[in-house]
């Protein structure tokens, strides 16, 4: 997998973090701007399962196996797009709450998969 792809995965959904974090805290939902940010962490996250899934139909394994690692994936693509939706139910604080937690737990899984695909 992409070392550099997974640096820009994490380091657009840490900044998406910040900055939902900071609407968060000065009492704003999320707006438009928020899913602009969105598209672009899951358009990131989408190249990452394609570029993936490419990389095991060419015959590159994962260490921790291919059934795992295609789970993370498709975990970690849907991370984001799901807290954006539950923060379209939630129009207070609590939503930009939800789109920051749902960009660090995608943080987290790009680590678990550069785990799983180094071993």
């Amino acid at each position: 997998m992409l070392d550099a792809l997974t640096v820009a995965v994490s380091a657009a959904a840490l900044a998406l973090a910040a900055w939902c974090g900071f609407a968060a805290y000065r009492d704003q939902p999320t707006k438009d701007w928020h899913f602009i940010g969105m598209a672009v962490v899951t358009v990131l996250a989408l190249a990452q399962l394609v570029t993936g899934i490419v990389q095991l139909a060419r015959g590159e394994k994962a260490d921790e196996g291919s059934v795992i690692f295609i789970s993370y994936l498709l975990g970690a693509f849907a991370a984001v797009p799901a807290a954006g939706f539950l923060s379209l139910t939630e129009r207070t604080r609590w939503g930009s709450v939800t789109v920051a937690a749902g960009a660090v737990v995608l943080a987290v899984l790009e680590v678990r998969l550069y785990d799983i695909w180094k071993g």
